[in-house]
């Protein structure tokens, strides 16, 4: 008999469906969370006999033990147990120690790995599992949305898999994906499960636009977090939250009901898992989780609480548009204006009309400075042409205007 223990989100569940598509009814497959795994491999090794049962032979999947019970496994495997550990996050690469744990991060063609993928791999490399295309295709699905390679690979497929996971109970995903696998030739959705996921996505749409009003930023230790509550959608809400803010190192997201903080970045300088080691979680560089502790709640939830929302950017602008030479109007708390400009190669900074002192080498580099430390946003249209009439009468009465010395009035005029 082969017992499998695995996580509970869409990786681990497809560990789970690729060992019954090996193993069939001889394997008992038990999904955990982070910590009750620890709980169900101690009931295991307390019940366990050897003798009763030689050739049983215990997986463990996308998930790594407690030091007190990798302690209690080893010394099970030594008296003669059969157990496989199988992870791909790098927080567990110590269990390679071990003759029983199997830790990759990447595949040896270097290729991000997931546990769906390592566990596949090895069950045909050990003749439990013969490989085929619908297999093949539904494992790269789950490995590409796991490692959040998929927007990347243009394969919404992924994501739609995830959608679908969360629209289903595991048991009902599950057997589905098991006979699914089993009898196509290739991996593919029903017309029923498209009409859903559809109507999903439109669900999905509506979400975050809502929570792209309630995100506040701010700075904790070192980075500049995003901080939002939210319970359904993360992936989904980070991926569309860090495009749209790129100013920011990383997008956490509260779910308080379940007292869990997950977090994604989008950005290759910064590694959320080391960020989630800190508050006893882990994960990977780029989406990671720990438990709202009360230093989590603490640093994420009560000292930001006051903070304002992140205010969105014009996004209908005609005039005011980023990256223009001649001019790029935001506004800031307080009813300020902060002009930003570029004059002999360099990006200039005023604000309220004086010039600030320092100087940038791009307009992005100028713009995610002022967004990280000022929390800016970009002017709407009205507020860019009334601030160059202001200027143009500015001028007219020969006080100093605050633009570029080379801007002619007919080009201004041109512009209004």
């Amino acid at each position: 008999m082969y017992h499998l223990y695995s996580h509970n989100d869409l990786d681990g569940v497809g560990c789970g469906i690729i060992a019954k598509c090996a193993f069939g009814d001889g394997v008992d497959v038990r999904y955990n969370t982070i910590n009750g795994l620890n709980q169900q491999v101690a009931r295991y090794l307390s019940r366990f006999s050897l003798e009763e049962h030689p050739y049983d032979m215990l997986f463990i999947t996308d998930l790594s033990v407690a030091p007190d019970i990798e302690k209690q496994l080893n010394l099970f495997v030594e008296e003669g147990g059969q157990v496989q550990l199988i992870d791909h996050h790098k927080t567990a690469l110590h269990l390679n120690d071990y003759m029983w744990g199997q830790v990759m991060v990447t595949h040896r063609d270097g290729r991000l790995a997931s546990a769906t993928s390592l566990l596949y791999e090895y069950l045909v490399q050990h003749g439990h599992l013969n490989q085929s295309q619908s297999l093949d295709q539904f494992v790269e699905l789950v490995r590409l949305y796991d490692t959040w390679e998929w927007e990347e690979a243009e394969k919404p497929e992924a994501k739609r898999l995830n959608d679908l996971f969360y629209m289903l109970s595991i048991d009902e995903f599950e057997a589905k994906m098991v006979e699914r696998l089993r009898s196509a030739d290739q991996f593919y959705f029903d017309e029923f499960e498209e009409k859903i996921l559809d109507m999903e996505e439109d669900k999905i749409g509506r979400y975050i636009r809502r929570k792209q009003r309630e995100i506040i930023q701010t700075f904790v230790d070192e980075y500049c977090a995003g901080i939002v509550y939210a319970e359904s959608y993360h992936s989904e809400l980070a991926s569309e939250l860090g495009t749209i803010y790129p100013h920011l190192d990383y997008i956490a997201i509260l779910n308080m009901g379940g007292r869990k903080m997950s977090l994604r970045t989008i950005h290759d300088h910064v590694d959320v898992s080391e960020v989630a080691m800190r508050y006893g979680g882990g994960g990977h560089s780029k989406a990671s989780g720990c438990t709202i502790t009360e230093e989590v709640y603490r640093l994420f939830a009560a000292e930001p609480f006051e903070l304002e929302p992140i205010r969105l950017d014009a996004h209908r602008n005609q005039f005011n548009l980023k990256g223009s030479e001649s001019g790029v109007l935001y506004e800031s708390w307080g009813e300020d204006l902060v002009f930003v400009y570029c004059r002999s190669g360099e990006w200039i900074v005023e604000w309220n009309g004086e010039e600030l002192p320092f100087r940038f080498s791009s307009f992005d580099e100028a713009e995610r400075h002022l967004k990280r430390q000022y929390g800016v946003w970009l002017a709407r249209d009205d507020a860019f042409v009334r601030m160059l009439k202001d200027q143009l009468m500015q001028r007219r009465s020969g006080e100093r205007l605050a633009l570029s010395a080379d801007m002619e009035e007919e080009k201004l005029l041109e512009e209004l």
